[in-house]
């Protein structure tokens, strides 16, 4: 007997059969992909299921202040084209570290105009900001040099050491051999908080003596830092006569 032949409303029920079952053999295919999908054939997860596995130092983020460095730049109100006063290429600035020393701080961009007369720093010592015409010549010095000579050798790439006056002398020893590299000063500084800290242009790090590991670290990572709007423009030539 033909399908033709069959009563109408039998072969309607017939097809229509046919179609759920054919639609229930897909679904099952579908739903046995999935389960089959869920994990691969060496048992790691995948999609959601391998994010949420993944080794803790995947899912963590960076350390706060690392991503302020790392998206650090010169600001908007900050003057670069100014040239050293010996009338040389600036020396070449280099690239911030991409593993600072823990437990730096970064400060925001504001000025580094030049002004004359006193200046009052949001922080001491003073990060950044606007400063005098004249900068601070690198060297130890046995005495404080005023803040607003130190940040102008800060616009220059400079890194300033201060310890407290209290430092025992064989610390202060230490900290003089620094006085003999390029870009780099240092100086006693009453009042501050830590027995040392190490400044650059808006970057500070307290040290809790002379012998710390990370100063060196920062000494080598933040000289002639490409964040000091006139960084390389040297730090002689200035103001100040460090000791010998």
């Amino acid at each position: 007997m033909s399908i033709e032949s069959l009563p109408r409303k039998f072969v309607t029920s017939s097809r229509r059969i046919g179609t759920l079952a054919a639609v229930l053999v897909v679904v099952s295919l579908l739903a046995g992909a999935a389960c089959g999908g869920e994990r691969s054939s060496t048992g790691e997860g995948s999609g959601e299921n391998a994010a949420s596995e993944r080794a803790p130092e995947e899912m963590t983020s960076a350390d706060p202040e690392e991503a302020e460095l790392a998206k650090a730049e010169v600001g908007k109100k900050e003057m670069t084209n100014m040239i050293p006063a010996d009338g040389k290429r600036p020396d070449r600035a280099q690239p911030l570290p991409d593993n600072p020393p823990d437990g730096i701080e970064v400060y925001p961009a504001t000025t580094n105009r030049t002004v004359r007369g006193p200046i009052d720093y949001e922080r001491t010592p003073p990060t950044n900001g606007a400063h005098d015409p004249l900068w601070q010549n690198c060297g130890f010095y046995e005495k404080p040099v005023k803040d607003r000579h130190a940040v102008h050798s800060l616009d220059h790439g400079v890194v300033w050491i201060t310890y407290s006056p209290g430092l025992p002398a064989n610390q202060v020893d230490k900290l003089r051999s620094y006085g003999e590299d390029d870009y780099v000063m240092v100086s006693p500084y009453p009042g501050q908080d830590a027995p040392v800290i190490a400044t650059s242009w808006r970057v500070q790090l307290e040290l809790e003596g002379a012998g710390d590991p990370r100063l060196e670290e920062f000494v080598e990572g933040f000289r002639y830092s490409e964040i000091a709007p006139l960084s390389g423009n040297r730090c002689e030539g200035g103001v100040g006569r460090p000791a010998a």
